[in-house]
């Protein structure tokens, strides 16, 4: 038990209060008296030995040294150094200084040139004066005379972390010829002699940031001083310095005080003792006494306030605690950065109420307008103010004005908003030490669109009233491409009516509009230009009448064109080919085709124009492209691209080598059986199917032929062929007209009779069943024989392709019109015959125009399969 007690762990610089209480087997006793505050400092001691003295210029009759700072200064500021010499053959050293030296740099005078010199030194502070140094090396006294600058001096190192460091020196004494105009700094690892110079352009300042450490690793580091005649002597190395921040290292950070609004960097020692200081710099260079920012220090924290600060006051700060292994830190203050402390600084030596939304207005069903902006925050103790066009305004008839604290909301709302109301609207807010305003001009073309929303809202809260439209007309484009005329409908009953139009043309679909089930649809097939134009929709019944209309022109007709182009793009197969009389022909299958969608054919890349040579079309299930009379330069890669606007839809196909090869071959054969077909030889018209005639009457079977060149006919009787004689006359006259006359005929001229008309590309055969009866017998029922259908006789044979293809039996011929007459001589209208196929003018054998169309005959096909 004693009356003293030891404190441990005090921040130099603090002051303490402290207080006693006793204690004895019964508790704790009241707390003392309170001591006076008791400020804590150092305990003062002689620093230890300045070291690493060098010689930074010599002229022959003095030497300028340099040395670094004692490790320990002891408790006090060391503000004395003592310089001895001796000769280096000596034992004796005399004093160099009576007066003390303050900085770590001397110029020893009156020394003996090429004599040998040794150095040493101590440090003195409130103290006294600490140990001497250990003796320099011996340095010779000869003039420095070359060129270059001489070593720069006192090595330095800040802001060491794991991977980085700031290196920093002083310029050399001796410039040398001509001024210093940069360093460059070398680097090697502690026990190599491989040094690696970190720059490779000069630089013009002090310090140099090294960057790249590995952590944990020592390095030793010089500098060298360069004028315009070259490198300069090396510094002295550094001390060997390890790539590791200190345990607990932290930043120097950037603020803006919250009570007074200064703009502040702060910086937290990691360790301190009690002799310890801070050294603020800007670029590396002490601040000291600045009216452009001050320094304080509490504890372990240090902050350097700005006075008012601006873009002088932009760089890099950096920090030191004195009398630490090594405490320091920087910042780089950017100009974004300091305009974004300038702005929070502003506000909070300014405070305002902080705005989510700025005064606003909406438009409210009914037509009734609000004002309203919104806070933060609020607190209960608010006042404002609305003042519309210079006068304040309350709440009244035909306006509401209120607030609510929780969300931060001030509004007022005009039940009745007319042209009156034009002008300028503010809103004044005060809340304790803070206020601001905010303000609407609400004049001009915004006050019109404002006023137009307003009325409209009126009139669509009285619409809404009876059956309205709660979707107005819109389209939508199914996936087999067929157009959607939609709407929604609200407020209805069952004897709600619900009509179409286009055009003011009543629309009758086939499914009547259901009303109730809210929502109607007119469905537009096959959609094309032709179905451009003014729709109109009306709902009616006794509660009232709306209606809703949809322009289908210009950018509406593009959107239904292009969401078509969408879906069929999407369905589009690839392109196949098929083989026509005329060429060959590109295929591309799909959805729906129509020509206004945005299609585009290409060849090896090069856009396709239709031509004579290329054509291009489509149906209604695909988009072709003919390539007529195909040639080798036609050969190559084909596309289509359909575009929708957004998307570009591309199918092709390869057109050669084999492929074409093949094509062009079946090309040929369709081309030579399409001639054939049209050259070969036909009955045009003049015979009837079935003949009944009495007895004795003379009998005339006349038809017209074609053919190119001109076919040959026979006539056959229950196939055999019939010869002309007396009875039986058979004529064919002009290559044209070929007839079968019977005198007097008898019972034995009933059969079957058929005529063959055939060339070298082919012919058919045509019957006609003819029946006789007798005097006064009823007339018989016609009986029919074979129907009247060419059947086509033998054909030559034409060139294969290399793919065979069925050739199906050619369609019966045309029915000739009916005003035509048939050339049935008029010598003998005693004849009964059944009804005669009417037969057609003669023609020119040369066949008609229509037969070039780029759409072939369904009967010819090419080898090439259809769509799957």
């Amino acid at each position: 038990m004693c009356d003293r007690f030891v404190v441990h762990g005090l921040i130099p610089g603090e002051s303490y209060v402290f207080r006693v209480q006793a204690v004895n087997i019964f508790g704790l006793s009241e707390e003392s008296q309170e001591s006076s505050p008791i400020a804590v400092e150092p305990a003062l001691a002689t620093p230890s030995a300045p070291y690493g003295i060098t010689m930074l210029s010599c002229d022959g009759s003095s030497m300028t040294l340099a040395w670094k700072s004692p490790k320990h200064c002891g408790g006090s500021k060391v503000n004395a150094y003592y310089i001895d010499k001796r000769d280096a053959d000596t034992l004796v050293w005399k004093e160099v200084n009576l007066a003390a030296v303050t900085e770590r740099i001397c110029t020893v005078d009156n020394l003996t040139e090429g004599i040998f010199y040794e150095f040493r030194i101590q440090a003195g502070n409130l103290a006294g004066v600490g140990l001497p140094s250990a003796p320099s090396a011996p340095m010779k006294c000869d003039a420095w005379t070359m060129e270059q600058p001489g070593p720069a001096y006192d090595l330095s190192f800040s802001e060491v972390r794991g991977d980085s460091l700031v290196i920093l020196w002083k310029a050399p004494i001796y410039t040398g010829a001509n001024a210093v105009t940069g360093y460059f700094v070398d680097m090697a690892k502690k026990g190599s002699s491989e040094f690696v110079t970190l720059n490779g352009e000069p630089v013009s300042h002090h310090y140099l940031q090294v960057t790249g450490l590995q952590e944990g690793n020592s390095y030793v580091f010089r500098v060298r001083a360069v004028n315009s005649n070259g490198v300069g002597k090396p510094s002295e190395l550094s001390e060997p310095v390890c790539a590791k921040a200190l345990p607990g290292t932290t930043e120097i950070v950037a603020g803006v005080d919250e009570e007074n609004g200064d703009v502040f960097l702060s910086f937290e020692a990691c360790e301190i003792c009690e002799t310890s200081k801070f050294v603020w710099s800007k670029n590396y260079k002490p601040i000291g006494d600045c009216p452009r920012a001050t320094v304080s220090a509490k504890g372990r924290t240090s902050r350097l306030t700005f006075t008012n600060p601006d873009k002088d006051d932009l760089g890099r700060y950096s920090v030191v605690v004195t009398d630490t292994d090594g405490v320091s830190s920087s910042h780089t203050l950017t100009e974004d950065a300091l305009n974004t402390m300038l702005e929070l600084s502003y506000a909070i030596r300014h405070p305002v109420v902080p705005l989510k939304h700025s005064l606003n207005y909406e438009i409210l069903e009914k037509g009734h307008v609000r004002f309203w902006l919104q806070a933060v925050k609020l607190s209960p103790s608010l006042s404002y103010r609305f003042i519309v066009n210079d006068k304040e305004v309350t709440s009244g008839e035909g306006q509401k004005i209120s607030h609510d604290v929780a969300s931060g909301v001030i509004q007022m709302t005009v039940d009745h908003f007319t042209r009156a109301n034009e002008g300028t609207y503010t809103v004044q807010i005060n809340d304790g030490k803070a206020k601001t305003q905010s303000s609407l001009v609400l004049v001009g073309d915004a006050f019109k669109a404002a006023l137009k929303e307003a009325e409209f809202q009126r009139k669509e809260h009285i619409r809404k009233q009876g059956p309205h439209f709660s979707e107005y007309l819109d389209f939508t484009v199914s996936e087999d491409c067929t157009v959607m005329l939609t709407c929604k409908v609200a407020n209805v009953k069952k004897d709600t009516s619900f009509h179409w139009y286009k055009e003011d043309d009543e629309i009758v679909p086939e499914s009547p509009p259901n009303v109730m089930s809210g929502a109607c649809a007119l469905p537009l097939p096959l959609f094309s230009r032709k179905d451009q134009g003014v729709y109109k929709a009306v709902l009616s019944d006794d509660k009232g009448k709306d209606t809703s209309v949809l322009d289908i022109s210009g950018q509406v007709f593009d959107d239904i064109i292009n969401a078509i182009a969408r879906n069929a793009g999407a369905s589009a197969s690839e392109l196949v080919m098929q083989c026509t009389p005329e060429g060959i022909r590109l295929q591309c299958y799909m959805n729906y085709y129509t020509e206004e969608m945005k299609t585009v054919w290409k060849h090896k890349e090069s856009k396709i124009a239709s031509s004579e040579k290329m054509r291009i079309g489509g149906t209604a299930e695909m988009a072709w492209m003919q390539i007529c009379d195909p040639s080798d330069k036609e050969k190559g890669h084909y596309a289509i691209e359909i575009s929708d606007g957004v998307t570009t839809h591309t199918r092709t196909f390869d057109l050669s080598g084999q492929a074409y090869t093949d094509a062009y071959e079946e090309y040929l054969r369709l081309k030579a059986a399409a001639f054939a077909e049209k050259n070969r030889g036909r009955v045009v018209g003049g015979l009837p199917d079935v003949v009944t005639i009495m007895e004795d009457k003379s009998l005339s079977l006349t038809c017209t032929v074609w053919g190119e060149p001109t076919p040959e006919v026979t006539w056959f009787k229950n196939e055999q062929e019939v010869a002309s004689n007396e009875h039986t006359r058979v004529t064919f006259d002009g290559g044209k007209f070929a007839s079968l006359v019977i005198n007097k005929v008898t019972t034995d001229d009933s059969g079957k009779y058929s005529i063959n008309v055939r060339n070298k590309y082919g012919g058919e055969f045509v019957e006609i069943t003819v029946s006789v009866y007798r005097h006064g017998e009823p007339i018989p029922e016609p009986k029919l024989g074979q129907p009247k259908t060419a059947t086509p006789a033998a054909q030559p044979v034409l060139p294969k392709s290399p793919a065979p293809s069925k050739t199906p039996t050619p369609s019966k011929p045309q029915t000739p019109a009916q005003s035509m007459k048939s050339p049935t001589p008029a010598s003998t209208p005693s004849s009964t015959t059944a009804p005669k196929s009417p037969t057609p003018a003669p023609k020119s054998p040369t066949p008609p125009r229509s037969v070039k169309s780029p759409t072939p005959p369904r009967f010819m096909k090419s080898p090439t399969p259809p769509r799957k």
